[in-house]
């Protein structure tokens, strides 16, 4: 582990231009590259001259000339200047826009990161085979409960049209069973209706 530390602290003091530690080699890189422009147009530019100072700022910003630490710094010295002078230039000083998303950046490069492992994902595993069982065994259960209902005597919303056909076909079977027994009885007796007599 100590190793570690002095290889990353060793990397850190071999990247450092104009007093950032930069993290790769390649930013430190582009931050010398930008330090050498800025000491390119400090030779060129005339600093009492507000209006070539602010279309240079301009420029910069348009064209995305500077985008480390070392140059910013120099777009904020820059805009510092400007903004003391505001009054005279007649015109609103544009902010530097930072093109980086520091939340994605913390995330990747955060030590604290490094140190703390994440949930293994053997968990997130078993959460997601513990809710497919869970919805197996619902639709399952729901399945069921309709069978039990279809082959169910009491009526209800699925089977009250069929109840009620198979009550009424109960009921006419009765119903001929019983006049046949009448006529027998009357054949039996020798009773004739008053129907036939008319």
């Amino acid at each position: 582990m100590d190793v570690q530390k002095e290889q990353e602290q060793q990397n850190r003091t071999d990247h450092v231009v104009s007093g950032f530690a930069f993290y790769s080699e390649k930013d430190a890189r582009l931050a010398e590259q930008e330090r050498q422009k800025i000491a390119y147009l400090d030779k060129r530019i005339d600093r009492t001259n507000l209006e070539s100072v602010l279309v240079i700022y301009k420029k910069a910003l348009d064209d995305r000339v500077f985008r480390t630490p070392v140059g910013l710094e120099y777009l904020r010295e820059l805009q510092g200047e400007l903004k003391a002078e505001q009054d005279l230039l007649g015109e609103e000083i544009p902010p530097i826009p930072l093109w980086t998303n520091f939340a994605d950046t913390r995330e990747k490069t955060s030590p604290a990161r490094r140190r703390i492992k994440p949930a293994p994902e053997e968990n997130k595993n078993t959460t997601f085979r513990l809710s497919l069982i869970m919805n197996i065994v619902m639709v399952i259960a729901i399945i069921a409960m309709f069978i039990i209902t279809l082959n169910s005597d009491q009526p209800n919303v699925l089977n009250y049209e069929r109840n009620l056909q198979n009550k009424y076909a109960t009921w006419e079977q009765e119903l001929t069973q019983r006049e046949q027994t009448v006529r027998e009885k009357e054949r039996e007796l020798h009773i004739e209706t008053e129907v036939s007599q008319n």
